[in-house]
């Protein structure tokens, strides 16, 4: 090994989860700031919804294209190319003048994070010493859910207290990332043999016959799961400042937060459960929490609201850890990557359709029928798959 690598190595795996934190902060960074964006540019709820999803298709995208890429070229080249991608769309946020920019701003972001999900997590996996690769799990665990969590509570409060709003966050993204490949050239490449021509092959949904029935309530349980996830990213700072009548963005970027902390929270305490008890169980929190927060439209509560998003994130973090624990266990080594890269695409489709659907009631319903109706929804939903797993629990292995 060179001496970069060992210098590498002796950064370790939090080095690596300090990258994983940054790259991903930056997808949920617009977060606080559609309203305003809204308000600038007069385009409507629903508008708002789909330059948010536009970020999943991305995601899907490089799931489905270039799911193993690291594998082939290596990590490192693969994370670069993902802050280079996150420093795109800062670049269009930071020069955007209407939605061409916004939505290439939401594509570029939706390259980074599915670059990033796989080759990242590997990355930190693969730098741990062997006793302690539980901790280096958790580790990519809370850099992923912590760095989605961060980034609307850092653009909420830089907006609502630092000159330049729509701005300044993205600027001080831009700094974070140099900061991010600087470490990320430190840090040693743990592929033996890279390729330099790789061959990007379209992978599809792989779904092995034997995986089937575990992947069906899994994946069902992880769109609702990413629903939640996706009304708050995407319309959660409308619901405060228009039918909560907040209009402090830091409070929008903090009830954003506080959902993502509670998720990274829940997959931590799935090893103590284990699957058959953690994927019901997340369910049914998740239904209790998506009650909450629609009562606190009902009855425009938001400390209903934040409790309703405490409980969510902490189900949705206890079922979906369960979910791909279930599903990888399951899978055949063989097929292992394309039924977890599948079970993926599920989740990230949960995080846009549904909210994009929020925001089409929004031109009928107004805001507060329409996240009336999508809590609804997906209460129905998940109280279906917790229930259905109560009476028929998955295998622990």
């Amino acid at each position: 090994m060179t001496d970069r690598a060992h210098g590498g190595r002796r950064l370790g795996y939090p080095v690596a989860a300090a990258v994983f934190a940054i790259g991903m902060a930056g997808t949920t960074l617009p977060t606080p700031l559609y309203g305003l964006y809204r308000q600038q540019r007069g385009f409507s709820e629903l508008m708002v919804t789909v330059v948010f999803a536009v970020y999943a298709l991305g995601v899907i995208a490089v799931l489905l294209l270039a799911g193993d890429l690291s594998d082939q070229v290596g990590r490192r080249p693969v994370l670069l190319a993902a802050l280079a991608l996150a420093a795109g769309s800062a670049f269009c946020f930071l020069f955007e003048g209407g939605l061409p920019l916004l939505f290439a701003g939401r594509l570029l972001s939706g390259f980074s994070a599915g670059l990033l999900s796989g080759a990242a997590t590997v990355t930190v996996l693969e730098l741990a010493p062997p006793d302690e690769k539980a901790r280096a799990g958790l580790a990519a665990t809370a850099a992923n859910m912590g760095g989605l969590g961060c980034g609307p509570l850092l653009s909420g409060l830089l907006a609502q207290y630092a000159p330049w709003p729509l701005r300044l966050p993205f600027l001080v993204h831009l700094g974070l990332l140099a900061v991010a490949c600087v470490l990320t050239w430190l840090l040693p490449e743990t592929v033996a043999r890279p390729k330099r021509r790789p061959r990007l092959r379209p992978q599809g949904l792989v779904v092995p016959p034997e995986v089937r029935g575990v992947f069906a309530p899994s994946a069902l349980a992880a769109f609702a799961g990413f629903a939640l996830l996706g009304l708050f990213t995407a319309v959660a700072p409308s619901f405060v400042s228009q039918t909560l009548n907040v209009g402090n963005l830091a409070v929008s970027g903090s009830v954003v937060f506080s959902l993502f902390l509670a998720s990274t929270i829940g997959q931590s305490l799935m090893g103590r459960l284990g699957v058959r008890r953690a994927l019901p169980g997340g369910c049914l929190v998740l239904v209790a929490g998506l009650v909450l927060v629609g009562t606190s439209l009902a009855v425009e509560s938001l400390a209903l609201l934040v409790t309703g998003a405490v409980l969510g994130g902490l189900g949705q973090g206890l079922a979906f850890r369960a979910a791909m624990t279930a599903v990888s266990g399951a899978a055949p080594p063989g097929n292992r990557g394309g039924t977890v890269s599948a079970l993926f695409v599920v989740a990230y489709a949960g995080i846009s359709l549904p909210v994009v659907g929020v925001g089409a009631l929004t031109l009928g319903l107004g805001l507060k029928g329409a996240g009336l109706t999508f809590t609804a929804c997906v209460v129905v939903l998940v109280a279906f798959v917790g229930l259905y797993l109560l009476r028929r629990p998955l295998p622990e292995g």
